[in-house]
C-alpha cells in the first residue's frame, strides 16, 4: 500500500479508510453496500480522488466500527 503525501489530507484520510477496511478483511464493494455508498466512490476516497464530506465520512466510520477520529488521524500512522 503507497504512503500518501503527507500534507494531502484527502490521501492521509483514505489510506486510513483504507488500511482499516483491509484490516476488517473487507473489499471495497462490501465496504460500500454496509455504508450505503458505491464501491467506487470508497475507491476515489481511498486514493483520495474524493473530498469525503461528513456525513459520509461518519457512515464509513460506523461501517468500519471505528470512532471518526480514527481516520482522520493523519499522524499515528505515517
Amino acid at each position: 500500500m503507497r504512503r500518501p503525501m503527507k500534507g494531502n489530507i484527502n490521501e492521509e484520510v483514505g489510506f486510513n479508510i483504507r488500511r482499516i477496511r483491509e484490516e476488517r478483511g473487507l473489499s471495497q464493494e462490501e465496504l460500500g453496500a454496509v455504508a450505503g455508498l458505491h464501491r467506487a466512490y470508497i475507491g476515489q476516497i481511498e486514493r483520495g480522488e474524493k473530498n469525503v464530506g461528513l456525513k459520509n465520512l461518519e457512515r464509513i466510520a460506523n461501517a468500519l466500527n471505528v470512532n471518526i477520529r480514527v481516520l482522520v488521524d493523519i499522524d499515528k500512522y505515517l
